[in-house]
């Protein structure tokens, strides 16, 4: 299987995505709406590392835009589709949740008949660490019944499931799909916390931590999670024979969950801390109640993605924080 459509490609982890995969050999089409959900600039020059690679093509139009995408499809015939684009933002789905039922919903179902019609081996969708909602059993295991979650974006990711269950059995496409867990590191967006976190110490202004920085998340460095997404290309859901311990293979599809997580939970005040560190300087921090949507703590049981690969996540926080610190500065000359 060397032919990859990834959709996402001038976002934060598809461009990593794609230039794992371009390492390697493979041929990679991207898809990607270019949307100004934050700034086109670094989604441009994004694209414009990957182009440099002769194996990469891309198509800048919308998930929506059925033809375009269908189009896009047919004409590279990939063996595999990697669909990463979406609407994304937990906070953001407070304020505009239609864009995540045009984007997540649509958008997706329009990439699953796309991928029918082709016929590819493989369709592998990105889901979300925060379909685990409300649940408080940790670390998560994807075993677990996730029915409670918090926001549209959440309920969105949840829905794509369910849609990847439903095609993998009523059309025979293996379907995997992979929960993220707080993914941070370079060229990430400016929307997260690593982020708004370094420019605000850096200019000085004052950052804000949410329940006064009692929070714990799995924070999962980005060229780890792409990593474990590139061995899930080589692991196809399929019969019983397929199956590992504790498998989450379905027995009614060709499809399973899994977790890419670092497995390790990290209290978000230590996460600040790390930052302060590698800048060499101190955060004016402005303390927040807990907001609508989120959730305490996050932690993965990343263990069946290692017995399905023979790969776990392992950069320690501070190493990531390191290598984040350095691009940004390259990247804004600060």
């Amino acid at each position: 299987m060397t032919r990859v459509l990834v959709t996402g490609t001038a976002g934060f982890i598809g461009f990593h995505l794609s230039r794992l995969l371009l390492s390697e050999g493979f041929q990679i089409s991207g898809y990607d709406g270019m949307t100004d959900y934050y700034d086109v600039t670094l989604k441009q020059r994004r694209h414009a590392t990957l182009l440099q690679n002769p194996g990469f093509r891309r198509t800048e139009a919308m998930l929506e835009d059925r033809k375009s995408l269908e189009t896009a499809v047919a004409d590279f015939a990939p063996d595999v589709i990697v669909h990463l684009a979406a609407q994304a933002g937990v906070r953001y789905s407070l304020e505009n949740p239609r864009a995540y039922i045009d984007s997540n919903i649509v958008g997706t179902l329009n990439v699953m008949e796309a991928a029918r019609a082709v016929g590819v081996r493989h369709l592998l969708m990105a889901s979300t660490s925060s379909v685990y909602g409300a649940n408080e059993e940790m670390p998560f295991d994807e075993r677990q019944k996730a029915d409670t979650q918090l926001t549209i974006y959440a309920a969105t990711k949840k829905a794509n499931e369910s849609m990847g269950h439903a095609w993998a059995h009523v059309y025979g496409v293996p379907v995997t799909m992979f929960r993220f867990f707080t993914v941070y590191g370079p060229w990430g967006r400016p929307d997260m916390a690593l982020f708004k976190f370094t420019k605000g110490i850096l200019e000085g202004t004052p950052i804000d931590i949410y329940n006064r920085g009692e929070m714990w998340r799995d924070f999962t460095y980005v060229e780890d999670l792409v990593r474990g997404i590139r061995g899930l290309i080589d692991a196809v859901p399929g019969g019983s024979d397929t199956a590992v311990a504790g498998d989450s293979l379905s027995p009614a599809a060709p499809f399973r969950v899994v977790n890419i997580g670092n497995s390790e939970k990290v209290r978000l005040l230590d996460f600040v801390e790390a930052i302060e560190q590698e800048l060499g300087r101190k955060a004016i921090r402005n303390y927040m109640p807990m907001q609508t949507g989120d959730v305490p703590a996050t932690w993965a049981d990343a263990s069946l993605l290692e017995r399905l690969t023979g790969y776990r996540p392992q950069t320690p926080v501070r190493e990531g924080v390191a290598r984040f610190v350095r691009w940004y500065r390259d990247y804004y000359h600060v």
